[in-house]
């Protein structure tokens, strides 16, 4: 049966070879290891075992597998797959694309963790009870960034715009804080912004 011109095509990828899934679990154990050694903590050490954490003011951030910064986790993976796909087109498979932004990920995990982004937080933005992620939140991180990766190869690029400008607003709204306020904050502090965020 021959489908109609006005249907809409259905975006199907091909599947991801082994080989990258195996990478893709190489890439996250290499991380949790570099964490270890780095002294990070396995898990929220105020003894809350709950898999959520939605307080940000508290030392129970980024402590859990889920925070409302999952969120941006995840706009990591849309962004950074749409990024690739605009700079290089048809020049990088898939199966590349997924493991530079894996590594990318993952190395922005390992950055995030050490004391001098750890302090660059606690000064420039609200996040004055941040002290680094527990080796489990950062190991969530990484699967939401690739669980963005997934979503964004079956959708039209537009629906993945339209799906990070969503998320920016629910996190503006639910945390004052989102993807792109971090970046501003982390690299050029506004006050009004902090003043803002502290209002909360």
């Amino acid at each position: 049966m021959q489908t109609s011109p006005t249907t809409p095509a259905k975006i199907i990828p091909e599947p991801i070879p082994t080989r990258v899934v195996s990478a893709l679990i190489g890439i996250a154990v290499v991380m949790c290891l570099t964490l270890w050694q780095m002294g990070r903590v396995g898990w929220c050490e105020q003894g809350d075992w709950l898999p959520w954490s939605f307080d940000v003011m508290s030392s129970h951030n980024s402590q859990h597998l889920f925070d409302p910064y999952a969120l941006s986790h995840f706009e990591h993976g849309l962004g950074l797959w749409l990024l690739l796909c605009v700079v290089f087109r048809a020049q990088m498979s898939a199966s590349l694309k997924i493991l530079v932004i894996a590594a990318i990920e993952a190395g922005w995990e390992i950055l995030e963790n050490t004391p001098m982004v750890i302090n660059r937080y606690r000064e420039a933005t609200i996040s004055l009870d941040y002290f680094g992620d527990s080796i489990a939140n950062s190991a969530s991180d990484y699967v939401m960034c690739l669980a963005g990766v997934w979503l964004a190869r079956r959708i039209k690029w537009q629906a993945a715009v339209a799906i990070l400008i969503t998320l920016e607003v629910i996190s503006l709204v639910w945390i004052r804080d989102s993807l792109l306020i971090n970046i501003i904050m982390l690299t050029f502090p506004i006050d009004a912004i902090k003043h803002w965020q502290s209002a909360m």
